[in-house]
């Protein structure tokens, strides 16, 4: 019997018949919506971040490092020498700032005052950001801190949740031993966390501290964070409230993440551990400009796709068929990112790599200026040196309505970190909270005669099986 028999079609049948026509048409209904459903529903905005100053009190020129160096007693000429090279051919200027702990004779490398340097940095930021903003503290919703190669107990985000009275359910995550990228990588951890909690306040405040892990040893590959690394610290306040849609100074447009830390050369390039003398430090090993370059080019070619006009994505598609095939004479096509974003903010490492950068993206001086700058202003500040490019791009009155900021950052594991911001509104100089606002009229400066730094790696620590 057929169910179209019209002989025997009953009232059942016809209820029968239209349930499943029912049903059908309900899940093509929910598989189009589900195909269509944004992946990320919830906008995330910045509202405002601020950069920590610390005071002309800390401010330590090169000179004066040097002197304190030789005071100490513990480095051997040959390192002394060494230092002092590396600190001419840093890219750092004049007015870098070092922990009071390290300004003393001889340094006092305790907790106390390293929990001191914290509080500073991450008080300090946070104090601005939510004064700027007008948030109260039990309004945030999200919080996420990070900070390489400084831990405590309680956590720093137990810190800032004490400090601020967080409310009881705040969402809050420490993030420790991320490298250079953490900051970034925080901004990632944020904007996914945004996407489950509705109307909510995230702040994410990113530091290092250098007051327990200045290397006083005589190892001249752990020298190195010595003479690179300063004091600093941003806190950045995020919200997917759509009122803020109107008064934030940025849109997140994209976040990209690379880690290769799968393979053991990226894993141990950077690398914190004793020297044979029992003194703790970083060991940078030859392999890191190798793994830097592989792991920043993974990640450019992710974001790459997700930012560049299709006419740039098919030249370099076309370019890497051809040398798949080996064809002959082709060189390889880097894409035309000035085509695609308008500030590009890559993290200060130092020096060297912001040259290899500027040569192999085909970035012209304007593009790098505001991390040279950094450098030479503010030290190798870690994770949060992105924060003060994009700060002094601002007091320069650079970003206009529209413009598209790409910032970029490594580190140790090895990571590679993009983000992507749209600029909501035209932000002009002369906020009193920037940390470049006394000072911009004197920049840039020149640091294009400086010579390469003297860098010492130690050999690979094993070979790739």
């Amino acid at each position: 019997m057929s169910l179209f028999d019209t002989s025997t079609f009953t009232l059942e049948h016809l209820n029968l018949k239209s349930t499943g026509i029912f049903l059908l048409c309900l899940t093509l209904i929910l598989f189009i919506v589900t195909l269509l459903k944004p992946k990320y529903p919830n906008k995330v905005f910045l509202l405002d971040f601020v950069c920590y100053k610390p005071p002309n009190a800390l401010s330590c020129s090169k000179e004066s490092f040097m002197e304190k160096a030789r005071l100490f007693g513990n480095f051997s000429d040959s390192t002394l020498d060494f230092m002092r090279k590396t600190l001419e051919r840093s890219g750092l200027g004049e007015s870098t700032h070092l922990p009071e702990a390290l300004l003393r004779q001889p340094p006092n490398q305790c907790l106390e005052e390293a929990v001191k340097e914290a509080e500073a940095a991450l008080f300090g930021a946070v104090n601005e950001v939510l004064a700027k903003t007008g948030v109260r503290g039990d309004e945030i919703g999200v919080l996420v801190v990070n900070c390489c190669i400084f831990n405590v107990v309680p956590s720093l985000s137990s810190m800032i949740v004490n400090k601020y009275k967080l409310k009881e359910d705040v969402v809050s995550y420490s993030l420790q031993g991320m490298g250079c990228s953490g900051g970034l990588c925080a901004i990632g951890l944020a904007k996914n966390l945004l996407q489950v909690h509705p109307n909510s306040y995230a702040l994410v405040v990113s530091t290092e501290n250098i007051t327990e892990n200045a290397y006083l040893g005589n190892d001249r590959s752990m020298s190195l964070i010595n003479c690179l690394f300063r004091v600093g610290g941003a806190a950045i306040l995020l919200s997917n409230r759509p009122s803020d849609a109107q008064i934030a100074k940025y849109k997140l447009l994209h976040t990209v993440h690379t880690h290769t830390a799968r393979w053991d050369r990226s894993y141990q390039c950077i690398f914190q551990e004793e020297d044979p003398c029992g003194k703790l430090g970083v060991t940078i090993t030859k392999d890191l400009m190798t793994v830097a370059i592989n792991a920043i080019e993974a990640n450019i070619a992710d974001f790459g796709r997700l930012v560049l006009p299709m006419s740039e994505q098919i030249l370099y598609a076309v370019n890497c068929l051809k040398r798949r095939f080996r064809m002959a004479n082709v060189e390889p096509y880097v894409p035309d990112f000035k085509k695609a974003v308008d500030h590009v903010f890559p993290h200060v490492g130092g020096k060297p790599v912001l040259d290899e950068l500027e040569k192999s993206l085909g970035l012209s001086e304007a593009h790098m200026e505001a991390s040279r700058m950094t450098l030479y202003r503010f030290g190798n500040t870690s994770s949060s040196s992105i924060w003060y490019a994009l700060a002094y791009a601002e007091a320069k009155g650079r970003v206009k309505r529209g413009d598209r900021a790409w910032q970029i950052a490594f580190g140790s594991g090895f990571k590679c970190s993009s983000v992507l911001w749209e600029a909501i509104r035209t932000v002009g100089g002369g906020e009193a909270s920037n940390p470049w606002t006394d000072e911009i009229d004197g920049f840039p400066v020149d640091t294009k005669n400086i010579e390469p730094i003297p860098y010492y790696f130690e050999p690979s620590k094993k070979k790739e099986v």
